[in-house]
């Protein structure tokens, strides 16, 4: 297996996916309401919300506390005159490979978040589906994206 590769994104992604995480903990917590109704109306045990309740709060700690970091730490990008390596993941490490023959467009994308701090998400098309460099600087997610286009378009010229 080749060397991982040597880029890594912004490290403000990790205060990004924190917040993230925040919003998805309280998205989990609305059945919280309902749980609580029913115990008070219909005599529901009282275990029902309060392990709810738990499973919210600890989901809520991996997702704000944990994944972000380890998400941070394992994802490296690099890109070559031939291809683009990327790796990603936290338990099960991906890597792909993607030929700059077989790159058909290039975007970069903001989110409100991302763009409060500045960073921004370059997008690879290619006919097998989308392949993402999250949290790059805008800068340097600009200039990236125009460098895969200069190298795909060279190596569409020579194939």
């Amino acid at each position: 297996m080749q060397s991982q590769p040597s880029e890594r994104i912004d490290w403000r992604a990790v205060k990004v996916w924190q917040i993230q995480g925040v919003f998805k903990a309280l998205t989990m917590a609305i059945p919280l309401v309902p749980a609580v109704f029913l115990v008070r109306e219909f005599s529901w045990p009282l275990w029902v919300p309060v392990l709810l309740a738990v499973v919210v709060i600890l989901y809520g700690i991996v997702e704000v506390a944990l994944l972000p970091r380890l998400r941070w730490e394992r994802w490296r990008y690099q890109v070559q005159q031939e291809e683009i390596d990327l790796q990603r993941g936290i338990w099960f490490i991906k890597r792909t490979l993607i030929p700059m023959g077989r790159v058909q467009h290039v975007d970069t994308r903001q989110g409100i978040l991302m763009r409060r701090y500045g960073l921004a998400t370059v997008i690879i098309s290619t006919a097998a589906g989308a392949h993402q460099i999250p949290a790059l600087r805008e800068d340097i997610a600009g200039g990236l994206r125009d460098s895969i286009v200069r190298l795909a378009q060279v190596s569409d010229d020579v194939l």
